[in-house]
């Protein structure tokens, strides 16, 4: 049984996910072989987020976000349209709100090396919420 139903039926014994999420999520497995985290080397076509609150969390609300990797990579592509002074002053005003990065040496063919590093990615939150990012 591979890693990843075991990590589901688990998310349904515990009550995070119910019996139809799981059926869902199974069944994408099935269809979908080429997850990143299976090095069939086949290309992830998904960003996926996902929110699940913890035990401690008020707010019980799921989040699950599916982002197709055309859709970075075309905006990749249009922000290199961008004039140079303007992705400085972008740089500027994201560093102000806190935010550390730079677009202007981003490329779209970065954005595969960034897709390998993502693999199963997961970030607990003072046990009030898990987020997951991976690629499928």
């Amino acid at each position: 049984m591979s890693e990843e139903r075991k990590k589901i039926l688990e998310m349904l014994t515990e009550g995070k996910i119910n019996v139809e999420e799981a059926e869902r999520l199974l069944s994408t497995l099935s269809e979908d072989t080429g997850t990143a985290s299976d090095n069939s080397g086949k290309t992830p076509r998904y960003l996926r987020i996902m929110i699940e609150p913890g035990p401690e969390s008020k707010n019980q609300d799921r989040v699950n976000v599916r982002v197709p990797l055309k859709l970075i990579r075309a905006g990749l592509k249009l922000a290199s349209f961008i004039p140079k002074d303007a992705q400085g002053k972008v740089n500027e005003a994201l560093h102000e709100k806190g935010i550390e990065a730079d677009f202007t040496n981003i490329k779209p063919e970065n954005l595969d090396e960034l897709v390998g590093q993502l693999n199963d990615l997961t970030v607990n939150i003072e046990s009030k919420e898990t987020v997951r990012v991976f690629c499928e």
